[in-house]
């Protein structure tokens, strides 16, 4: 089927729509560390079980050395080094420039692509991802209240916002090679579903790996006791459980099997299309009027999405 990884990484975005809207809930509750353990924990719980009923083993059978190795690379650097960092860029420069300093993430996927790959892009590609995400920062940046743009930023919230990107863009390069290996080491007598759910071991064991990397960061932060209070938390626990699915489960196992059909560039960048699809609950949920930058944003990112299907 032609364009099926874009066609997966769309509803991946979808999905991060899912899990951006009810992550702000739980991270207000009881903060943005806590929630990432949270739905690492469930994620390895929720994946065992598919793995369980899918292919017969709860967790990544047949991975070998390698696999563990670069999936464990990209867990550090997507999960625990990208999220450590998105979400205290939040703290400096806020969520709206957090969100346009993730718009890096689809160029260093293309990068990462290109230098540990071999991936190339066609010009067309190109221009399709400079219009989808020139149409994302329009929406982004159209969110300002005011009528004047103050970009005096401190350095370290921009930093952290460029660690993000870069993170969440090598991380995702680091999965497909991971994937990679795990396909090449499968048996002759794995299951046939092995090859298919290929994407949900490789994300359980990323989030074995990054939920440990989190749980270091607490212990070393001495913050044990928040995650004790949030675990007796019925309404975290329900967004977090909320959040684990669209988010570790189904959104980042979506996102594995849509790099393996596509270029890490141009699925990293129909994945970042969330800050434009988060409008629609903004406007039917919260009642939000909608802008006309946004609007011109929307429209933007719309014509560089079906640029990549009918270029």
């Amino acid at each position: 089927m032609n364009h099926i990884g874009e066609i997966i990484s769309l509803g991946v975005a979808l999905s991060w729509t899912v899990t951006a809207w009810f992550a702000d809930k739980a991270s207000r509750r009881v903060g943005a560390m806590v929630t990432n353990v949270l739905r690492l924990v469930l994620a390895t719980l929720f994946l065992a079980v598919i793995l369980w009923i899918s292919v017969g083993h709860p967790y990544p059978v047949y991975a070998d050395g390698r696999t563990w190795l670069w999936l464990g690379l990209s867990a550090l650097v997507g999960y625990v080094f990208g999220d450590y960092c998105l979400f205290n860029c939040y703290l400096h420069i806020g969520p709206r420039f957090g969100q346009l300093m993730m718009t890096l993430a689809p160029p260093m996927a293309a990068i990462a692509g290109w230098l540990l790959l071999g991936e190339t892009l066609s010009w067309k590609s190109i221009l399709a991802m400079g219009v989808t995400l020139c149409g994302i920062g329009i929406s982004i940046l159209s969110r300002e209240s005011g009528m004047h743009m103050k970009l005096d930023l401190p350095l370290k919230g921009v930093l952290l916002g460029i660690g993000a990107g870069v993170g969440q863009g090598v991380g995702l390069v680091l999965s497909k090679i991971g994937m990679q290996h795990y396909s090449a080491a499968l048996p002759a007598s794995a299951p046939s579903a092995m090859e298919t759910m290929l994407p949900f071991a490789s994300t359980m064991l990323r989030a074995i790996i990054g939920g440990l990397g989190f749980l270091l960061i607490l212990g070393l932060q001495k913050d044990f006791g928040r995650l004790k209070t949030a675990a007796r938390d019925a309404t975290a626990m329900k967004y977090a459980s909320v959040i684990t699915l669209f988010g570790p489960v189904l959104g980042v196992s979506l996102s594995l099997m849509a790099v393996r059909y596509a270029n890490a560039g141009i699925a990293s960048t129909l994945m970042a299309l969330t800050p434009v699809l988060i409008l629609a609950p903004e406007v039917l949920i919260n009642k939000k009027r909608i802008r006309p930058k946004e609007i011109v944003g929307l429209a933007v990112s719309i014509a560089g999405v079906a640029m990549f299907f009918l270029l």
